[in-house]
């Protein structure tokens, strides 16, 4: 069997209609090699469900065979893959020709998807902020601001300096931010870019701020700084000492001045005709987080609980999974996504005051005074500690627009929208 010849990509001529509502008879064909096969078989879980040879293309070099069969979706995600029969037997599913059977790697399709007209072959542009444009040198990291990963932030001077490799990496700043956005709005403009892909812009320690600090707010270093107050480390200092940091991103005045000057970038953005896609980092916070505080940057300030990395009688404690109930104060033993303490995993089974949180921050980046077009979804699969969970989040945050005009959230190759979910690899 030419198993290179195997074909279903899920998509165009693959899956009719490409976009069915729910409970729609829909055609889902298969390709193979000219007389390749003897029996194609649609797999639905344990079922299999024989597949009719319905075309022949031309005894030519690159002759093929397709199958189809009709299947009644209902009005949930419906997953399938493929069983060949030939010389051998193999299935194919979205990680192409396999020699077994598995349901994780099952095509999916979802009724009551639809792409928005806007991201079908738009040009996307993606901006790193940090290493975009400095339009505002106020407020730019400053050397010694604080620490991060046993180390010290970092201010670059010299634009032009290659970025050191591994962790130290994530500690320097260059100082990039929306301001210097701003300004080249033109010229991304003239490069033909209908939609703008940020990369993370909450609080955040890192350059890359995919360990959230807080989702409610845009990144001072990345906003705007109206009250500048506190001093950096010295010697031997730690985070409990880092005032001028702690000012930056706990004080009320730089946060809700970030977000104002964020729902003017979109404003100035959707008047020249782009779209903007924001980064859902929602699978994982940072330990920095105001849930958590393990740097105690939050402890003891006003308007700011406890941490469950402090107290056991913190409010977010379930938004965690502690391995050891018995380690309070200061207690380690927190499930980091892929061992990474600095990635605390969050904890949706345990705590629907979490999911409606996080659902919640989804409908306010999209709606007013923002009114954000997207969401990308960081790590969508990993959501949650459970396939359940990973389902039922995806499926809320794709309907999270308040708004009449249609919004989608992009994640790898899939968009999801307003009223359901597509899967991609």
């Amino acid at each position: 069997m030419n198993k290179e010849a195997l074909f279903c990509d899920g998509f165009g001529e693959y899956v009719l209609p490409p976009e069915p509502c729910a409970n729609q008879e829909i055609t889902l064909r298969f390709r193979t090699r000219r007389d390749d096969a003897r029996h194609v078989y649609l797999r639905v879980a344990q079922e299999r469900h024989a597949m009719k040879k319905e075309m022949v293309t031309p005894d030519t070099k690159d002759a093929f065979d397709y199958y189809a069969i009709r299947w009644q979706l209902g009005d949930t995600s419906f997953a399938y893959s493929f069983e060949i029969h030939g010389d051998e037997v193999c299935y194919y599913n979205t990680n192409g020709a396999v020699e077994d059977f598995d349901t994780e790697s099952a095509f999916c399709i979802s009724p009551g998807f639809a792409t928005p007209g806007w991201a079908k072959g738009a040009v996307m542009y993606q901006i790193f902020v940090d290493r975009f444009y400095n339009g505002d040198t106020s407020n730019d990291v400053q050397t010694k601001e604080y620490i991060y990963i046993d180390g010290y932030a970092k201010h670059v001077a010299d634009w032009d300096k290659y970025p050191a490799p591994g962790v130290e990496g994530v500690r320097e700043f260059y100082g990039g931010d929306l301001e210097g956005v701003r300004q080249k709005l033109d010229y991304i403009k003239e490069l033909g870019v209908e939609v703008i892909y940020f990369n993370p812009l909450f609080v955040s320690p890192s350059n890359h701020k995919y360990d959230i600090q807080d989702y409610d707010y845009i990144d001072p270093h990345f906003g705007k700084i109206v009250h500048h107050a506190g001093c950096v480390l010295e010697e031997e200092q730690k985070n409990t000492q880092a005032s001028l940091y702690q000012n930056r991103v706990t004080n009320r005045e730089n946060l809700e001045a970030s977000n104002q000057f964020f729902a003017k970038l979109v404003e100035e953005i959707h008047a020249r005709g782009m779209k903007v896609i924001l980064d859902g980092v929602f699978n994982h916070c940072g330990s920095f987080n105001k849930w958590l505080d393990r740097e105690k940057i939050y402890k003891g300030k006003e308007g700011y609980a406890s941490g469950a990395f402090v107290s056991e009688d913190s409010p977010y404690q379930d938004f965690f999974c502690f391995d050891d109930m018995q380690k309070w104060p200061d207690n380690t033993s927190y499930v980091g996504w892929w061992g990474h303490e600095t990635l605390p995993k969050l904890n949706y089974e345990e705590s629907k005051e979490l999911e409606s949180y996080i659902l919640e921050i989804g409908r306010k980046w999209v709606s007013s005074p923002y009114f954000v077009d997207g969401w990308r979804l960081d790590v969508a699969a990993d959501l949650g500690q459970s396939e359940g969970v990973q389902s039922c989040i995806l499926e809320e945050v794709s309907g999270c627009s308040q708004r009449s005009e249609p919004r989608s959230t992009y994640f790898g190759r899939a968009l999801w929208g307003p009223q359901g979910m597509a899967c991609g690899r």
